[in-house]
């Protein structure tokens, strides 16, 4: 009887000690949990704390593209002068050339052209084949030197000389302004008005107020360049260019921050 009594007391200690030992790891578990949850609600405070203050830096504002453009007149011409000539060899063809090519240059010189203002642009040979194209009864070849020419008045009287020296073709001119910059200065002062014309309108149609500008970024500029005319088999004329006038412009993006 007394051992019934013991094994019984036994069993009933053993329960409540598990019973403590559940509790204990339920404790554990729930502790483990709420820390977690806590640094998982800290770490997601900390970031909302990081990025408050970017965002805030950023602030609003208004990012607009405006466009401005200034003219000027152009004060630089480039032609181009070719000359062409055959012979019954490759050899023949070029020595003909080169010799004529001599003429054109030296007359270039004596109108005024600056040694640094000739550049050749292009020496070829190429065979010349019958009608039938079955053979090659000769050769051609060309050459062309390009000539900056810095005083307009002089480009007439320029170009006569090159065509009296030998050169059979002619193109140009390239028109060009020597110095730019005034008309690029005026051309930035437009785009950043049209920049702040656009924004403006913006800011209006929000119901915000336009403040200062708190970034600007140059898009660059250029200029309308006349293309080529070509003057083929021309002989001496006086020939005379009227420049006109080049457009030069300029592009700004430019951020506005808003009240």
């Amino acid at each position: 009887m007394k051992r019934t009594a013991v094994v019984a007391v036994a069993l009933v200690l053993a329960a409540v000690a598990a019973a403590g030992c559940a509790g204990d790891d339920e404790e554990a578990d729930a502790q483990a949990a709420g820390g977690l949850e806590s640094g998982v609600l800290a770490a997601s405070a900390t970031a909302d704390a990081l990025a408050a203050p970017a965002a805030a830096a950023a602030g609003p504002g208004i990012t607009v593209v405006g466009s401005g453009s200034a003219r000027g007149v152009p004060d630089v011409a480039e032609w181009s002068f070719g000359v062409q000539t055959s012979g019954e060899t490759a050899a023949a063809a070029l020595a003909a050339n080169s010799a004529a090519m001599d003429d054109v240059v030296a007359a270039l010189r004596d109108s005024g052209i600056d040694e640094e203002d000739l550049q050749t642009e292009q020496v070829s040979v190429y065979p010349r084949p019958s009608d039938d194209g079955l053979t090659v009864v000769g050769y051609d070849a060309s050459n062309t030197v390009r000539a900056t020419i810095r005083d307009l008045d002089r480009a007439g009287p320029t170009v006569d000389a090159a065509v009296s020296a030998g050169a059979n073709q002619v193109y140009g001119p390239t028109l060009t302004l020597s110095d730019s910059k005034a008309q690029y200065s005026s051309a930035v002062e437009a785009a950043f008005d049209d920049a702040r014309a656009r924004a403006e309108a913006i800011a209006a149609k929000a119901g915000v107020s336009l403040g200062a500008p708190v970034a600007i970024v140059e898009g660059g500029g250029g200029g309308v360049t006349p293309g080529f005319d070509r003057l083929a088999e021309a002989g001496a004329a006086d020939v005379a260019v009227q420049p006109g006038t080049q457009e030069v412009g300029a592009t700004l993006t430019v951020t506005f921050a808003v009240e």
